[in-house]
């Protein structure tokens, strides 16, 4: 599955930012967009790609955005945004999630699992799944939304904005939201490689049964150790324990 990840707006771009200059419209989206990234990096079958300078020095033009995920033939696109209002420190709070008027049936059934797991994840005002003739999602070949993940201009969610923490709840949620409209199954870890050969084992310039040498430990048959020495050995299978009793032992 082909996913486009879209960091709204660069770095420098003039008024995307909080009314005091403490964070940048940039800062938020392009860490939600990197954990987005990495989180369905988990997934089997998916790949990411970003539309946006990952270096937040140019903001990417809109169509450009959008020519990069209909030529790359992707599956879904988000595109991760904080929101303002006025510009100036105000009341405008909460969540919203943005589809096209007209989009496919398919972009309201993702934007309604995504808002909803923001929603509780976060524990923000729901404000809802909108329509809106925004580029990023009216352009778009492939089902598209457009979050809002909370005010820039609202001092409370200004300030949840720029922790972490908040951010890996949004992405979280965006990729929860993901999963559950499309059944992701997360990849199956592969074991990791582990080195087996064959180990020969002297016992008083004697050569014992074959050992095993795994990740350079050997492992010796027990029974052969104890009884060269003339020792009992008893197992229970209990407890898994076994006992060597060598002569004059108790």
């Amino acid at each position: 599955m082909k996913i486009v990840i879209d960091a709204g707006h660069g770095y420098y771009t003039f008024g995307k930012r909080c009314p005091d200059g403490s964070m940048r419209e940039w800062e938020f989206n392009s860490v939600v967009a990197n954990y987005v990234a990495q989180m369905l990096a988990a997934y089997d079958g998916v790949e990411t790609k970003f539309t946006h300078d990952v270096t937040g020095k140019t903001d990417v033009l809109l169509n450009t955005r959008t020519k990069i995920a209909n030529a790359w033939g992707a599956d879904i696109l988000v595109s991760i945004h904080a929101n303002a209002a006025a510009g100036t420190w105000g009341i405008a709070e909460g969540i919203e999630t943005f589809v096209y008027s007209t989009k496919s049936t398919a972009s309201v059934k993702l934007a309604n699992a995504v808002q909803a797991q923001l929603i509780a994840k976060t524990g923000r005002r729901n404000r809802g799944v909108k329509t809106g003739d925004l580029h990023m999602v009216r352009e778009t070949k492939m089902p598209a939304i457009l979050v809002e993940c909370g005010f820039m201009d609202n001092r409370v969610e200004a300030a949840l904005l720029k922790t972490d923490a908040y951010r890996r709840k949004c992405a979280e949620a965006i990729v929860a939201g993901i999963v559950e409209v499309y059944g992701l199954k997360a990849r199956v870890k592969e074991a990791a490689d582990v080195r087996v050969d064959k180990a020969n084992v002297v016992i008083d310039a004697k050569k014992a049964k074959d050992g095993v040498l795994i990740d350079g430990t050997v492992y010796v048959p027990l029974r052969e150790v104890a009884e060269y020495y003339s020792a009992a050995i008893a197992w229970d299978n209990k407890t898994k324990t076994a006992t060597i009793t060598t002569k004059g032992g108790k």
